[in-house]
């Protein structure tokens, strides 16, 4: 016998029986329940999607109680330690791990698609230096949709990969010459004998050396912060990446919408607010102060708590240590001591502990991308280059879900009822 649930309408008196199906219920059999024939039937009222599952998904699994994370099955601790991130990125798009050969044939080809199109670097010239650097990238994702009017072809699965290789291996070209133009400095070609994160930090560091080479702690450092931000489940720039994408766009014009809610405080700029909240507390001595404030309602603590995990955010305890390693090559952070004590503190502290207010991924993370010489405001950008492979992971999965329509949410209409115009000179 399936499983239902059982309604019973105390307004008419009938009873109706909804299947459920994975401890769910489809919001359209709730359109039965209703007093007249002709009325629109039933909905569900849920702002911001805080209980309403839109779609069935194989790519990232998240349990918040318990603090797991996983891609295609694969814990996020074991990507971290043992992958790369263009291996992770693979494990995304395709459902598997690769292969040796097919890990090549795939490193390749993304590589051999690093360069960009010389009017790019004219598009972008044509921003003010002070110019927002996720404002100019969002800008030159879209603009791509226009060197490669092949992108419409959304329903053929050769352009699809195509697209999906130059997406993962141009993103971090767009966001290298971005830095390097908020700067003032030469944007500097792609090396395609190093690695995915190795060229990237070449893009953005090289000065006038024949050729860069990073240290290999950072190099392998950035590789793991790529890895733990490639995809996140239904997050607001992932809904934005869908929603675009059920319109049929092509995968640039959605990826730039989906950048664009990254571009959110709220979202891809939690790690910045971090940095600013620990700059403004300025020494240890006054962090019982700060949490005092906090509790009292007169303040926020950044980097701690998240929608999904009510217990340890698991990429935090990586990054965690991951930061331990990069401060031994750049120098110890001083705000680090800060942090430290503001944890310390908020974990022994019942108020947080009962709010399951535990550091997430953005609490560590910008301190090393501050410790590793980026600005504060790249951070966004260094987030969505790594979460490009999640978007599309999940553009791919929605197109081919025959469940699938063009996202329209329902709304309930509260505002004036049926009133007559009245002309200008009668208004009062």
């Amino acid at each position: 016998m399936a499983d239902t649930l059982t309604i019973t309408d105390n307004r008419t008196g009938k009873t109706y029986e909804i299947p459920i199906q994975d401890n769910t219920i489809r919001a359209m059999d709730l359109r039965q329940i209703r007093v007249t024939p002709d009325e629109f039937g039933m909905m569900t009222y849920d702002p911001a999607f805080m209980n309403t599952a839109a779609c069935r998904s194989q790519i990232t699994f998240i349990d918040g109680d318990r603090g797991i994370l996983m891609y295609r099955g694969y814990p996020i601790d074991q990507l971290a330690e043992h992958s790369d991130y263009l291996e992770t990125a693979y494990l995304l798009l395709f459902g598997d791990l690769p292969t040796t050969s097919q890990f090549e044939q795939w490193t390749q080809q993304v590589m051999r698609h690093t360069m960009l199109h010389e009017n790019i670097k004219k598009f972008l010239e044509g921003f003010r230096y002070d110019a927002h650097p996720m404002g100019m990238f969002l800008s030159a994702v879209g603009a791509l949709s226009t060197f490669y009017p092949d992108a419409k072809n959304i329903f053929d699965p050769a352009s699809r990969r195509l697209q999906t290789i130059r997406l993962i291996a141009k993103v971090p070209s767009i966001a290298a010459y971005v830095f390097r133009h908020t700067i003032g400095r030469p944007y500097v070609l792609p090396d395609n004998e190093l690695s995915f994160a190795g060229n990237f930090l070449n893009m953005l560091f090289r000065m006038t050396e024949p050729r860069y080479r990073s240290h290999p702690v950072l190099e392998r450092a950035l590789d793991v912060l790529f890895i733990l931000h490639a995809d996140h489940e239904q997050n607001c720039s992932t809904h934005a990446m869908r929603g675009i994408g059920s319109s049929h766009a092509d995968p640039y014009s959605s990826l730039a919408g989906a950048a664009a809610a990254l571009y959110g405080p709220l979202h891809g700029g939690a790690n910045e607010a971090v940095l600013r909240m620990l700059t403004e507390i300025g020494s240890i001595d006054k962090v019982p102060a700060f949490i005092k404030r906090v509790k009292a309602g007169e303040g926020r603590l950044m980097g701690f708590g998240h929608r999904v995990y009510k217990s340890y955010d698991p990429r935090a305890t990586i990054i965690k240590r991951i930061a331990d390693l990069v401060f031994e090559v750049t120098g110890r952070n001083p705000l680090l001591n800060i942090a430290l004590e503001l944890e310390r503190i908020a974990l022994s502290d019942d108020y947080f502990v009962s709010r399951k207010l535990y550091p997430n991924v953005d609490f560590y993370s910008g301190l090393i991308y501050q410790a590793m010489g980026f600005p504060v405001s790249i951070f966004p950008v260094l987030f969505a280059i790594p979460r490009t492979a999640g978007w599309i992971a999940q553009w791919e999965e929605m197109l081919t879900d025959p469940e699938q329509k063009i996202a329209r949410p329902r709304q309930i209409y509260i505002g004036p009822a049926k009133r007559d115009y009245v002309t200008r000179e009668k208004r009062r």
